[in-house]
């Protein structure tokens, strides 16, 4: 009697070892989507929306720039860009890292630029009261925390909320894969799980359930993360579903979310134009990780990819003046106006990457692991 041939010694998930051309190597393409991705969001809070710009230009951005404003107010699916990019790098950036090095890593990269925008911010709103109404002493400090929403406080950055989301998901992938040590088993089930987690969110529709599995935005983090299992082990199937079907819930949210006849009085968006934007941002994102824009390999482009955050931190408010200034005090010409607006914005991200971030983030970095390898000396003497 024959016996049965033996299993194979590991599951087709299990991946044990990267493509070597996936090694390493810095991923200039995806530097280049970010600042693309913070020049649309930009681009949406000077031309492509009504409120404090509309203040700012002295009527609505849809009058002063009627062929600009149109493109501008689709500007906002920046964010959505962004998302798909960060579950990328989150999952490149957390391998063979533990949870301690990954909490050190987030903190040192976000909280130096992040409050030094805030004293920035609120310094202008002292000294310049139409840039932004500056807020009670007890709402600015709890800002400092970045948890102001989940508190009720309001933001000092407009753009901030995007961050509340952030550190969500960030909280949401140690728990799941960084605290037993990211593979590609752990990170294929975490997708599967979340996709599930966030339909079911919606049968539930409970408040909590929402800020927890953040139904509307989970698609483009688990996209982006099964685009860097494919960018690092290469194609399969089950990949390539778990990204077809983050699209497909993507591209649902996107529209039901940012589509509305009439919106703001002055700004109609297309569905269509809505899910072709959301599809382009995925296809550029895979295009990232199968290699076809390896050639957009310039050394510029690490440059604006480090002036991203910094920039995407100051822009809003501080470009509201710059225009109110540019525009209705020197009489400069809108289309100048706008352009001189996000220059003098990438200036200041330079200077605030130049002498915040590079100085202090690999100092708190250093300081938190130190104080964690006290920790542990104290609990093995102890």
């Amino acid at each position: 009697m024959t016996s049965a041939p033996p299993l194979p010694a590991q599951a087709p998930i299990d991946r044990p070892e990267p493509r070597p051309a996936e090694r390493g190597g810095r991923l200039r393409a995806l530097d280049g989507l970010r600042i693309l991705a913070a020049l649309m969001v930009c681009l949406y809070h000077y031309a492509g929306k009504n409120g404090p710009v509309a203040e700012a230009w002295g009527q609505s951005p849809a009058l002063k720039f009627p062929t600009l404003s149109s493109f501008a107010t689709y500007g906002s699916l920046g964010v959505q860009l962004f998302f798909i990019i960060s579950g990328f790098v989150i999952c490149m950036s957390s391998w063979g890292r533990g949870p301690g090095d990954f909490f050190r890593s987030r903190v040192a990269r976000l909280y130096p630029a992040y409050w030094a925008a805030i004293v920035i911010i609120t310094a202008a709103a002292v000294l310049l009261p139409v840039v932004v109404r500056p807020l009670p002493l007890n709402e600015l400090l709890v800002n400092f925390t970045m948890l102001q929403q989940p508190m009720g406080v309001d933001r000092v950055l407009g753009v901030c909320w995007t961050l509340w989301v952030e550190m969500r998901f960030y909280l949401l992938f140690a728990v799941f894969v960084v605290w037993r040590g990211v593979t590609y088993r752990r990170v294929v089930v975490f997708c599967i799980g979340w996709i599930f987690a966030s339909v079911f969110a919606r049968v539930v529709q409970s408040p909590l359930t929402d800020v927890l599995v953040m139904r509307d935005h989970a698609p483009y983090f688990i996209g982006g993360l099964a685009l860097y299992l494919i960018h690092r082990y290469g194609s399969d199937l089950l990949l390539w579903g778990i990204v077809l079907t983050s699209w497909l819930l993507g591209q649902r949210y996107s529209v039901t979310a940012l589509w509305h006849p009439g919106m703001e009085g002055d700004f109609v968006r297309s569905p269509y134009v809505i899910q072709a934007i959301v599809t382009l941002a995925f296809v550029a994102v895979a295009a990232v990780a199968t290699g076809r824009l390896g050639w957009a390999n310039w050394r510029w482009l690490t440059v604006a990819g480090a002036l991203t955050y910094p920039f995407y931190l100051l822009h809003e408010h501080l470009g509201w003046f710059a225009i109110r200034i540019m525009n209705r005090a020197l009489h400069l010409p809108p289309q100048v106006t706008v352009v001189a607006a996000v220059a003098s914005m990438l200036v200041l991200a330079y200077l605030l990457h130049r002498f915040v971030e590079k100085p202090f983030g690999p100092r708190l970095k250093r300081a938190m692991a130190a104080q964690a390898a006290k920790v542990r000396l104290r609990e093995r003497v102890g």
